[in-house]
């Protein structure tokens, strides 16, 4: 059974607020994607705006070139994870290490072309490791269901290590995404553009609740 965390993607503080509307009933779990537009293409709220209700955990996806440079920021801010690109041309090992050490899990993703043998210590620090499969900065992508070979691959490095998914979740694979071994699936479009976000929340949360084969 994987946890189902929906995304907000929001480029202006209006955006953010309406994302947050359209689920606050129903979740107290988000995944907030923060971009500077030049690690990622687009340009979301400053990390100055970003917020959530007292009661909700959020995980920050941290897609900006430069994450140490907010570094400090994004602990005071005191998010249940932070989730680092391994992509990023700056050393995150410390980056890591500084968040845990403040009580706060620490992440990493995990591009299509990233191997996991080729960020070893980085996973090995990590808590939670996302498979990312979508495309920077925007909803909906496709799910590359390769990419669930990559969850052994990481477990073999760290296998305490929450497994987390960004990109195309749907209705017809949040089965084998679950059974796949995913923990945690972030999902933005099937929910925040759905005529009805709590139905297609719930929608996907009985998918990864059924038994049986794949």
């Amino acid at each position: 059974m994987s946890l189902v965390v929906p995304t907000v993607l929001a480029a202006t503080p209006e955006e953010y607020k309406a994302d947050l509307e359209r689920v606050h009933t129903f979740v107290n779990r988000i995944h907030v994607d923060w971009s500077d537009g030049s690690f990622a293409p687009s340009q979301t709220i400053p990390v100055g705006q970003i917020w959530w209700p007292q009661e909700w955990q959020a995980d920050i996806h941290v897609m900006v070139a430069n994450p140490l440079q907010q570094l400090d920021i994004l602990i005071s801010m005191r998010p249940h994870l932070i989730i680092f690109h391994a992509e990023v041309q700056v050393d995150l090992l410390p980056a890591l290490q500084k968040v845990k050490a403040s009580g706060i899990k620490a992440g990493v993703a995990l591009m299509r072309s990233t191997v996991p043998s080729d960020v070893v210590k980085l996973i090995e620090v990590a808590d939670h490791v996302m498979v990312f499969s979508g495309d920077l900065g925007k909803y909906g992508g496709t799910a590359s269901m390769m990419q669930l070979e990559k969850i052994r691959l990481i477990k073999n490095i760290n296998n305490a290590v929450e497994i987390g998914w960004d990109g195309g979740v749907t209705l017809e694979n949040a089965f084998s995404l679950s059974q796949g071994g995913v923990d945690v699936l972030y999902t933005g479009k099937a929910v925040q553009q759905a005529s009805d976000p709590k139905a297609a929340y719930d929608a996907l949360v009985n998918e990864t609740n059924k038994q049986g084969a794949m």
